[in-house]
């Protein structure tokens, strides 16, 4: 879609009663549903026009065109303001879809949702988020580039694009922004630009309630390129003047930018501008016709479209059809000149793993004891030179997550004085900043061909935990490394200490929750993620011990998520001990003195339930037959987990109250993690089986 410059930028009355359009059609889907935000989406109008019709590079036959600019709406809560472009521009929506707007089965949720409507890049939710998102896929934009054309000189190679972002006063409060933004200057994504609505309405009325500080002033500081402009005298946006800004803050690439544009909410209802009644409510018949009037629309017509403003906005198609076969020739020509790099394209586009790739993961010593923190570093060491697509990083914790995927590149821009500094780098310093590292982590896995992790403690997936939940809600392939994952910890003491995270984690729908009992159960499980990025695309979380844990033989149905450790001495075991992570060895303990006491125990490794509850019923069934009553589940956090697995004769080995600062050994003595109590505990089951 060829861009217009300012000396060339045109705007008609087609174009002027299309953006009026686009304002009273989200006034009327408000209005016929009873609910929803209209007011913004009638101020941005002209901002979202301007970037869909004049500025953005996409095509609305192939909204998964990789050659695109993303567009991402952070204020999802103003849907009508994508929602309403989408149907201009040609994209799936039609007429029918905005009047269904926020009713089930609609393509017009409430809030933008990925993969439910074409043209959505993502599930922005609730504020914040969606600037980290777009900051995520401008790193992603980076480093697709590094992997296929980094020699190429700037602004000229298929794979440079733009991200484009709407966001809030909301957004701008919000902390994970911040962060984000933080970051995005520390990293001069100069192929990043902010739109930022200041309306100064919030829902509690004027943001002088809450927000006095210089917007500007502190992206400023962040490092980013800043510009304001003003309303026009009747207080409509100024679009020559935004058009102006867009294109010199996309021609700013040193640096992201960021646009102050003050709107008047709800512009131009006569009496619902600025108010922030405006914000979350429908403005009523009598004030939607009264804009009708001032407009020149028809008071008496709802959702009134005109053949000619729908023939001048849909020649976005026809921009976009231009854009794209101009971007297959540079493409094409690109693979000529670079056929290796186009394999690898090819590949990495498909989700496809390469040839021999397991070839390179690490088997570890049977016997040895190895920290599955360790054993991970291992497998992501390992894995580097065959996935040149896996990269990441820590929020400040790779020494102690062992995220260095490789310590002589780190991505960081041109002008970073650290040696190992490469704007194309595989490893990621996400800096102390979990909720925005989490987000960012969306927005990369949404760019797509990559692949990313991130690490932190697991105590700290609370700070993440919304993005998370985003992960899952939009299933996406990014990987939590979270570390530290119990009272094994030791001396750092209950803030550190994970007791809750396991469980609450595996309540999130969608989220699968890997607590590998070993190092070679942890290179089995990495494998496994890499095998589901494509196939059964999902966030994971592998939760890793501090301390080192015994290494068992290898198995691969621990890919399963459950398997059968160390089997019963009779035909059908009498007990089953079912554990996770390093608490397996106090199951295999427990075993030894169980079966010297001639009682058949069977010993079930459980390193993800919810790949294991994805099993068929008869693998399941072998696993855990349900005809054994007598059950024990041994894991350091709460047991709320297993209650399901174990059954109404079953015991649970849990910990149900916080640590303290002791020495780790100490603290799992003291707490009953020890062989003897598990051993006592399936006494206790089969006593309760057998009554």
């Amino acid at each position: 879609m060829s861009t217009q410059t300012p000396e060339s930028f045109e705007w008609t009355d087609l174009d002027r009663r299309a953006v009026d359009t686009a304002r009273l059609l989200a006034a009327d889907a408000v209005q016929k549903v009873g609910n929803g935000h209209p007011g913004t989406a009638m101020s941005l109008a002209p901002a979202a026009y301007t970037i869909f019709q004049k500025v953005m590079k996409h095509d609305p036959a192939d909204p998964e065109w990789t050659g695109r600019d993303r567009f991402v709406l952070s204020p999802g809560h103003t849907s009508l303001t994508l929602y309403t472009q989408l149907f201009l521009a040609g994209y799936e929506l039609e007429l029918d879809d905005l009047k269904a707007f926020r009713t089930q089965g609609s393509k017009t949720p409430g809030h933008p949702e990925y993969g439910h409507t074409a043209g959505v890049e993502t599930t922005t939710g609730p504020l914040g988020q969606g600037a980290a998102n777009a900051v995520g896929m401008a790193m992603a934009a980076r480093y697709e580039r590094g992997l296929f054309d980094p020699e190429a000189p700037e602004g000229t190679s298929p794979f440079d694009h733009t991200i484009w972002a709407i966001v809030s006063d909301g957004d701008l409060e919000e902390g994970v922004s911040a962060e984000a933004s933080s970051l995005a200057g520390h990293q001069k994504l100069g192929n990043l630009v902010f739109l930022y609505d200041d309306n100064h309405i919030s829902i509690e009325g004027d943001t002088a309630t809450a927000l006095s500080e210089d917007v500007l002033k502190r992206y400023e500081a962040y490092g980013w390129h800043t510009q304001r402009i003003e309303p026009t005298a009747d207080g409509d946006v100024d679009v020559p003047a935004l058009h102006a800004a867009l294109e010199a803050a996309k021609a700013e690439t040193g640096r992201p930018s960021v646009i102050a544009m003050r709107t008047i909410i709800a512009w131009p209802a006569p009496t619902a501008q600025n108010t922030e009644a405006s914000h979350g409510s429908a403005l009523g018949d009598e004030e939607i016709a009264a804009t009708k009037r001032v407009l020149g629309f028809d008071p008496e017509q709802t959702f009134e479209v005109s053949d000619e403003v729908l023939r001048h906005a849909r020649r976005a198609l026809d921009r976009g059809a231009e854009a794209h076969a101009a971007w297959d020739k540079k493409i094409a020509e690109w693979r000529t000149a670079q056929p290796e790099r186009a394999e690898l394209f090819d590949r990495v586009s498909k989700g496809e793993l390469p040839e021999g790739w397991q070839d390179a993961l690490p088997v570890f010593e049977e016997g040895k004891s190895v920290a599955t923190r360790a054993a991970s570093g291992k497998v992501l060491q390992a894995l580097g030179p065959v996935l040149p697509e896996l990269w990441g990083g820590s929020a400040d914790l790779a020494g102690s997550n062992n995220t260095t995927i490789d310590k002589t590149s780190s991505f960081l821009p041109k002008g970073n004085p650290l040696p190992e500094a490469n704007p194309y780098g595989r490893t990621v310093h996400f800096g102390i900043r979990e909720f925005s590292m989490a987000a960012e982590m969306n927005g990369i896995a949404l760019h797509g061909n990559t692949r990313i992790y991130g690490g932190t403690f697991l105590v700290f997936s609370d700070y993440m935990r919304n993005a998370v939940r985003m992960s899952a809600l939009m299933q996406l392939p990014v990987t939590y490394v979270w570390t530290h994952d119990s009272i094994g910890l030791g001396e750092d003491g209950p803030t550190h200490q994970p007791v809750e995270h396991l469980a609450s984690l595996r309540a999130i729908p969608g989220l699968n929750v890997v607590r590998p009992a070993d190092a070679n159960e942890t290179a089995i499980a990495w494998a496994e993620i890499l095998k589901r990025h494509a196939t059964d695309p999902a966030p994971h979380g592998l939760a890793l011990t501090r301390q080192g844990v015994p290494t068992y033989a290898p198995n691969e149905d621990a890919a399963k998520g459950g398997y059968v450790l160390a089997d019963s001495s009779t035909e059908v075991p009498e007990v089953i001990i079912m554990a996770t992570g390093s608490e397996v060895q106090l199951a295999m303990a427990a075993r030894d003195a169980l079966e010297a006491e001639g009682t058949g125990t069977r010993v079930v490794s459980m390193p993800c339930v919810e790949w294991f509850d994805q099993q068929p019923a008869a693998y399941r069934e072998s696993v855990l037959p349900a005809a054994v009553k007598a059950r024990v589940s041994v894991e350091a956090g709460i047991g709320l987990t297993w209650y399901r697995y174990v059954g109404d004769a079953g015991r649970i080995v849990s910990l149900e109250h916080f640590g303290a600062s002791a020495d780790a050994n100490a603290l799992f003595a003291e707490y009953g993690f020890t062989p003897e109590n598990v051993a006592a505990a399936a006494r206790a089951s089969l006593a309760a089986a057998r009554a």
